[in-house]
């Protein structure tokens, strides 16, 4: 490296971890900001110099005050800022900021950013390339009456999006036009409370579609290739709970046309960096352009797996201004990748947050198993922060090894103290559905029986939890101590195996 020795992570958790094992790996140092929030957090271990954020601002957390982020970088004189996800990744002010300070924003420049960030510009980017898009408003929808008359047109159902929209906030579906009114304002109002822009387009609803997204890498010399694809069907109120890669809905001649066509919106803008373009694919193999994300996608692991590219290193590498080494030809799927999202949420209860304590945590490790994770025992999920835990990541040679993989490591991932999303993950690969490959975004509403999987032997073990800390709260003696060492105490975490062997 030539230009990148030292970086500065504008980002927490799984995803600044993620990021220290590559930079680390590549002979940059790392910096990592500390916050009031997360005091003792597992990514400020790993990190080679730990920045105190000065005084907080409650009207601006930590991870969106850009000028503070400036001044921290320019004060401890890094060369680079990595963004992560979320936060500030897509903010095109902040790039600008970082350019104007002669900061490496490891990320697309701001114009990308901007362009794709604006669904209503990127819509109309797609449309001068002629790339396959629904038909709707061409720009923002500035009355619920206007709203109705392209609705008219295009017939309904129809879905409202916020256009600097993401993560599913700022939509709503609309079926019948005395819904309009009523759809308008709250998809509106929701846009402006979450992305501080009340705009809104519309365009024609699609049932039961596929979710498909192609990983993009692209340099600043102009080349840009695909990695495939990610299925990122399995999704609850248009949040992504488990993905794979690739899809079992493509075929090799539609991998090659979308994929080609996820490439040319990419070069539309010079996109350099990873980044991502998704699209909705309907029952007759039909595509059509969503949105492109300008950053490292949560779920780029299995891309990784399939590929074995790494993509945090190429964003460190294309922003130090190298060249691609690879050519599309060179770019070949091996194998099967599934990701599964371990949230903090109670399945039972709606997925609602669960807030706590980590007590004890077991991860599964294996040749094929990956778990990117930014907690350990005794780390907290409080409500400032996203609930994720942890992702599971695992590889098989084809679909169903990949799947079976899954569910066994999914039986030794062990979380105490809080409710998890790991039986959700289970009831999903367990249906016949799914199984089969026949999935879409409506998925967990028409095809799910069970939101969660229970394990045979899954109520005696939580049990002998609950009889364990019980003795040991009785116990807490030298003696005890010694009799748990000497293996005569009961070891619950054992428990399941011996329950499996009678």
């Amino acid at each position: 490296m030539t230009q990148i020795k030292s970086l500065l992570i504008a980002n927490r958790g799984e995803i600044a971890v993620r990021i220290i094992a590559t930079a680390k790996k590549m002979g940059i140092k790392v910096f990592a900001i500390k916050t009031l929030k997360e005091p003792n957090e597992m990514y400020l271990q790993l990190a080679d110099e730990v920045i105190e954020f000065p005084a907080q601002n409650d009207e601006v957390p930590e991870f969106l005050d850009v000028e503070n982020i400036i001044i921290l970088a320019k004060e401890n004189k890094v060369d680079a800022i990595h963004p992560g996800y979320g936060f500030l990744s897509e903010n095109p002010y902040f790039a600008k900021r970082c350019e104007e300070e002669k900061i490496i924003f490891i990320g697309p420049s701001a114009d990308a950013i901007y362009k794709m960030g604006n669904k209503t510009i990127a819509k109309q980017i797609a449309t001068k390339h002629n790339i396959p898009l629904l038909k709707g408003s061409y720009g923002n929808v500035k009355s619920y009456s206007e709203a109705e008359e392209i609705a008219e047109n295009i017939g309904y159902p129809v879905i409202l999006k916020a256009a600097s929209g993401g993560g599913g906030r700022g939509m709503r579906i609309v079926e019948h036009k005395s819904d309009m009114q009523k759809m308008f304002r709250l998809a509106t109002s929701e846009a402006e409370k979450a992305f501080n822009d009340a705009s809104v387009f519309i365009e024609k609803y699609v049932r039961n579609p596929r979710h498909i997204e192609f990983q993009i890498l692209g340099d600043k010399l102009g080349n840009v290739i695909h990695l495939g694809e990610r299925e990122c069907s399995i999704q609850r109120k248009h949040q992504k709970l488990m993905e794979e890669a690739p899809s079992s809905a493509l075929t090799p001649q539609l991998r090659e046309i979308m994929g080609n066509e996820a490439v040319k919106i990419a070069k539309a803008v010079n996109y350099y960096s990873a980044g991502t373009v998704e699209f909705l694919l309907d029952a007759n193999n039909n595509f059509f352009f969503m949105e492109m994300n300008t950053r490292i996608q949560v779920e780029h692991p299995v891309t990784e797996m399939v590929t074995g590219v790494d993509l945090i290193e190429w964003q460190i590498r294309i922003a130090n201004g190298e060249r691609i080494s690879y050519a599309q030809k060179d770019i070949k799927i091996c194998g099967w990748a599934i990701e599964c999202r371990i949230n903090a949420e109670d399945v039972q209860s709606n997925f609602s947050p669960c807030l706590g304590t980590i007590q004890k945590i077991s991860i599964p490790r294996s040749k094929n198993v990956r778990v990117d994770t930014g907690v350990r025992e005794g780390s907290e999920i409080t409500p400032y922060f996203d609930s994720m835990i942890a992702k599971l990541i695992v590889y098989g040679e084809t679909r169903q090894k990949a799947i079976q993989t899954s569910l066994t490591a999914l039986s030794k991932f062990k979380i105490k103290g809080l409710k998890t999303t790991i039986p959700f993950c289970k009831a999903v690969l367990h249906n016949k559905a799914f199984k089969q490959g026949r999935i879409n975004t409506s998925f967990i509403q028409k095809d799910l029986d069970l939101l969660y999987y229970q394990e045979e032997n899954e109520e005696l073990l939580a049990a002998a939890f609950a009889v364990f800390s019980h003795v040991n709260e009785l116990r807490n003696d030298q003696e005890s101590q010694l009799d748990y060492e000497k293996g005569k105490a009961l070891n619950p975490w054992l428990l399941n195996k011996r329950i499996k062997s009678l």
